[in-house]
């Protein structure tokens, strides 16, 4: 007999129920963002929260050009990454990623914020980035969340 009033319910692919949610990002803090963002993502949000488990949800974000940086960040972040040779250290400052690609300032403060694991890089691979308002995920009718009345 089984006396025990309590067990532990570990989520796995099968019971997890993972959904759509759109983000605006127009006018949000870029640090911000993405920590609320990689909580969506991890799923730290839902009551059946697993660790070692994907029941985040796939998330969309607007409006990834809209994005805001405080102080001189626009100028003294800089990213940096290496080409594997010698000497091959390269930098950008935020301007110059963002001026080439504005979505990867949103993907790279994301990513940093996800587990360095294989889990952490399937996480990504549930996050949609675009530019404007036009994204190609309208089939899934992904919920609208105000990021600024989620914790």
């Amino acid at each position: 007999m089984d006396t025990l009033s309590y067990k532990t319910i570990s989520a796995n692919k099968a019971t997890v129920n993972k959904e759509w949610v759109l983000v605006d990002a127009e006018g949000q803090p870029l640090g911000r963002l993405a920590s609320k963002v990689a909580k969506l993502l991890r799923g730290k949000h839902k009551p059946n929260f697993t660790p070692h488990v994907d029941c985040g949800d796939n998330v969309i974000i607007i409006n990834a050009d809209k994005i805001t940086l405080s102080g001189n960040k626009w100028n003294d972040k800089t990213y940096i990454r290496h080409t594997g040779y010698p000497g091959g250290q390269r930098s950008l400052t935020a301007t110059e990623l963002y001026g080439k690609n504005p979505t990867r300032v949103v993907e790279k403060s994301v990513k940093g914020m996800l587990p360095k694991n294989k889990l952490g890089a399937d996480l990504f691979r549930n996050l949609t980035v675009v530019v404007g308002t036009e994204h190609k995920h309208d089939a899934q009718k992904p919920k609208t969340i105000n990021l600024n009345e989620f914790n």
